[in-house]
């Protein structure tokens, strides 16, 4: 009797790699379009950039304007685990008046400077605004779910709901602000950095101000 053959072929990815290569590929698209514009740039150019297949960028996206998604999406929730996490009685504006999550990227992180210049399009890209504006639609019902948890609400409570919503749209808007108010900088710049940090923490601040 024969006995069965091992599995051949290279290991699956790990989730992990699967979201480096999203990165990988959402730089390289922004790259693109800030250079040539969306229209002018096709999803295999994309895929070449990022050093893999058009068949496999087609495999992680469904459109090239999607392609941006990671970096609009990433940080989500790190700042729904800090909602949760923050003690319930205390002032919610004081879980961000030091800062943001150390890991959040939702204004950037270790792509802060790609992020700006990605929301700078969106001015005029009707097709990247969408993907921003999807972003934060799918960020609320996580920053509702949060708020509940960490109020002892149940799940369909409207004071979650409300609160959810006012904390999105202050994110959104300030990140909006910062990027709109300011041209491209050095990646790393500190005074950038510094400066978007406490804009989204005077939105942040507002948006919660009388939220226990």
């Amino acid at each position: 009797m024969t006995p069965p053959r091992g599995r051949t072929g290279r290991p699956p990815l790990t989730e992990e790699r699967k979201a480096e290569i999203r990165l990988e590929i959402a730089r390289a698209a922004v790259d693109l379009f800030a250079a040539q514009g969306v229209a002018a740039t096709t999803g295999e150019q994309i895929a070449r950039a990022a050093g893999i297949s058009a068949r496999t960028l087609w495999r992680y996206f469904p459109t090239k304007e999607s392609c941006v998604r990671p970096l609009f999406s990433a940080g989500i929730e790190a700042i729904a685990a800090r909602l949760r996490a923050w003690p319930s009685g205390r002032p919610l504006r004081e879980a961000f008046e030091d800062g943001l999550p150390a890991d959040d990227r939702l204004t950037g992180g270790p792509d802060r400077t790609t992020v700006g210049e990605l929301l700078r399009l969106t001015r005029t890209e009707p097709g990247l605004r969408a993907v921003w504006l999807q972003s934060y639609d799918e960020a609320e019902p996580a920053f509702a779910r949060a708020l509940a948890e960490r109020a002892a609400l149940p799940p369909g409570d409207l004071r979650p709901a409300i609160q959810a919503a006012m904390l999105n749209a202050a994110l959104r808007a300030s990140v909006e602000y910062h990027a709109w108010h300011t041209g491209p900088a050095a990646p790393g710049s500190a005074a950038v950095d510094a400066d978007l940090t406490a804009t989204v923490r005077a939105a942040l601040t507002i948006a919660t101000e009388g939220v226990v």
